[in-house]
């Protein structure tokens, strides 16, 4: 089975599906992402390997990373867009961009459409 050159691949993978486990590459892939809170990884042209054991999938990915930063996007809430249009008498879209400018404060985005 293991001789002085190595595994012989054939007997691998036979005993690899015998213990439910199957290997493959993914053909076609043309970019993988891994994001992370401040920045994502991404793979161009990876080669992606896929291996299930047990009804779980496992990916591994090969390849040099870029990194890139990340930006941050802000939620609005909208009851949030709600309570600045009560409280600044402002339509919805007024309201939604100050609270976009305020960065989500709703105090800061009702007092900023006051003093405009």
């Amino acid at each position: 089975m293991f001789g002085r050159g190595g595994f012989d691949s054939k007997q691998l993978k036979q005993m690899m599906k015998q213990m439910g486990i199957e290997m493959e590459e993914l053909s076609g892939v043309e970019e993988a992402v891994i994001k992370l809170s401040d920045k994502e990884l991404v793979f161009e042209n990876p080669q992606v390997q896929v291996t299930e054991a047990k009804g779980q999938k496992t990916y591994q990915i090969v390849g040099k990373p870029q990194e890139k930063e990340r930006e941050a996007s802000l939620e609005i809430d909208e009851a949030d867009v709600e309570m600045v249009m009560e409280q600044a008498n402002v339509d919805k879209e007024k309201a939604k961009k100050a609270l976009e400018d305020a960065e989500g404060n709703i105090a800061k985005a009702v007092v900023d459409l006051e003093e405009s």
